[in-house]
């Protein structure tokens, strides 16, 4: 559904060398959108580009009727996104793609990398805090761009969490995907495992989906990766987004990422097509 979103705010955050912006949109997406799904947004009044942009819905107020979307400035497409303005309306396509198992009990882990965190922050605001205990293990450039990023806000939302930076300016020096490591390899966590009351739930660069996958597997711990592909028409008529998955029986097949994903199970996914 097309739908004319009002935009409430869109401003840069955190250091300009960052290239970061929050926008918040109100209006209709709000009532049906769940984590892990994103929306298609016209960047520009004219046919150039014309394209829209897919981003994910990082935040859902159903009260206010909002949605908060995070971009990194890029290219011409998001540049334009700069130059909207508060009160201006925009054509947005969504909600649209399958989103996160939102789990009852247990604990859910999430892994980010970069700002593969910003599709996490919906779920982490729509899990019951007395049902299902949250640790969020975050991996980044540096300081500035954890910062830039919206660490404090994280940091608001209460959650556990631990960091990372490439360059060991902020948490623990080296790649997210060790902190992972480490964790599942925890003897509570073998417990949790035993019980079957442990998920994973992850967003990033290819790479990282692929490394997390593959360490949440050899723990036989299951996983939801949420697919980071260009969606030109996302509705899944134009086939360019399409990953191979394998069935339980070992079969190769064909899915459209913005239609039966962007979150996926980890296990099914091919990763080296």
């Amino acid at each position: 559904m097309i739908l004319k979103e009002r935009v409430v705010e869109n401003r840069i955050m955190g250091h300009p060398a960052q290239g970061l912006y929050k926008m918040v949109l109100s209006g209709q997406i709000a009532q049906t959108a769940i984590p892990g799904q994103f929306i298609h947004l016209q960047v520009a009044d004219s046919n150039d580009p014309l394209l829209r942009r897919p981003l994910s819905i990082a935040g859902i107020d159903k009260v206010k009727e909002e949605v908060t979307i995070y971009y990194k400035v890029i290219g011409k497409g998001t540049e334009l996104l700069t130059r909207i303005r508060e009160n201006e309306h925009v054509s947005v396509l969504g909600p649209l793609g399958t989103g996160f198992t939102i789990p009852e009990q247990g604990e859910l882990l999430l892994v980010a990398g970069g700002i593969g965190v910003f599709p996490l922050l919906s779920l982490i605001q729509v899990i019951d805090n007395e049902k299902v205990r949250v640790k969020l293990l975050w991996g980044g450039e540096n300081k500035q761009f954890m910062e830039s990023a919206g660490l404090i806000d994280i940091e608001k939302m209460g959650v556990d969490m631990e960091m990372s930076t490439l360059d060991g300016s902020l948490g623990t020096q080296g790649l997210v995907t060790a902190l992972l490591e480490s964790y599942l390899d925890g003897g509570r966590i073998t417990e949790l495992k035993d019980k079957g009351n442990l998920k994973v739930a992850t967003c990033g660069p290819k790479g990282m989906l692929k490394a997390v996958t593959n360490i949440c597997l050899s723990h036989k711990v299951p996983v939801e990766v949420s697919l980071e592909e260009r969606m030109a028409c996302g509705v899944g008529a134009c086939l360019g987004c399409v990953c191979s998955v394998k069935d339980s029986e070992g079969n190769l097949k064909r899915k459209r990422v913005c239609k039966e994903g962007p979150v996926l199970d980890g296990k099914e996914v091919v990763w080296d097509e």
